[in-house]
């Protein structure tokens, strides 16, 4: 008798063991297919995450816009109709505008200075302000930072532009700044191959791999390594989702996200140079070394702009304004 209680401890013990994690299906969403920045994070995740979940915790990825647009996820991503989602910076302004003073034109001077803030307190307090909304902010993973590119002519100085059709996300602030730089700006959202084949519009802003992997080069001559805006993703979960969680399984997925992330960004940036050179190759005209401080000056006011004012989203920005000195 005492040898089958012994027994019956140990069974139980080990189905516990193996419930720690509970069984989990996660709906991801990305706008992008595969081979893109977010969707190298997502697969990535989804790899970490069921090996360490013992495929406890299972990931269905929803790629190339099949749940819609970047806003339309985010909208899912409250309602806990999706899971989770990587999805660019831009489009969180409309539901948080916190999230725009990351999108402020040329602030971050480099990766380092970008992965330093991120990844630090004043990212935190971002991350933090996304549970308004309804989003568990997990990390920043990127796009990089942003070319302009269009059909038009070489752009150089800020003059060069004036006029041009330029597509933006669907972002206030992006808006805001292609007007600055004598832009027209068109919202609107991904993707955009037929629209600038078509003419619909004169040009777009991205960084390299989207030029690569979009095929840009078959429809856009001309490149302007402007760099104007660091393009980071947010990796997000539903909050409401979230909370049902133990907290053993928010950890374990919490840093499967960052760890992808981080993989990302390092994949992601070890390949611009050959994405450059492709580009040449491809028949794009690069200018390389544009005039930065002409472009600058355009935007140099952009801290007085009515989505700027709101005490909370100024103090964050004066605070991040301070740490890119």
């Amino acid at each position: 008798m005492k040898r089958f209680g012994t027994l019956f401890i140990m069974v139980i013990m080990i189905c516990f063991s193996n419930t720690a994690i509970a069984a989990v299906k996660i709906k991801l969403g990305v706008v992008t297919k595969p081979g893109s920045a977010q969707n190298i994070v997502a697969e990535k995740f989804q790899e970490l995450i069921e090996q360490r979940s013992k495929t406890n915790i299972k990931v269905q990825i929803f790629h190339s816009g099949s749940l819609g647009s970047e806003t339309e996820i985010l909208q899912q991503v409250q309602m806990n109709t999706v899971q989770m989602a990587i999805v660019t910076g831009g489009p969180f302004d409309t539901f948080d505008s916190l999230a725009s003073v990351i999108n402020y034109p040329f602030l971050f001077k480099n990766y380092t200075q970008a992965d330093t803030i991120l990844d630090g307190p004043l990212g935190a307090e971002l991350l933090k302000s996304l549970e308004e909304s309804g989003f568990k902010g997990l990390c920043f993973s990127e796009n990089g930072f942003r070319n302009l590119t269009n059909n038009k002519r070489p752009i150089k100085r800020p003059e060069d532009i004036n006029g041009l059709k330029i597509r933006v996300m669907v972002s206030p602030i992006h808006k805001a700044i292609w007007q600055a730089l004598g832009a027209n700006p068109v919202p609107m959202p991904w993707p955009i191959y037929t629209e600038l084949k078509q003419g619909v519009i004169d040009g777009q802003e991205n960084p390299l791999w989207v030029m690569e992997i979009y095929k840009f080069y078959e429809i856009q001559k001309y490149m302007t390594l402007t760099r104007h805006d660091y393009s980071y993703h947010i990796d997000v979960a539903s909050l409401q989702w979230w909370q049902t969680l133990n907290a053993e399984t928010q950890k374990m997925i919490q840093e499967a996200m960052y760890e992808a992330a981080v993989f990302q960004r390092k994949d992601n940036r070890s390949k611009n140079a050959a994405r450059l050179k492709f580009l040449k190759e491809k028949g794009m005209q690069v200018e390389e070394h544009p005039d930065i401080d002409a472009f600058r000056s355009r935007v140099a006011g952009f801290k007085d702009m009515d989505i700027y004012q709101d005490p909370k989203v100024q103090a964050l920005l004066i605070k991040i304004l301070d740490a890119t000195k």
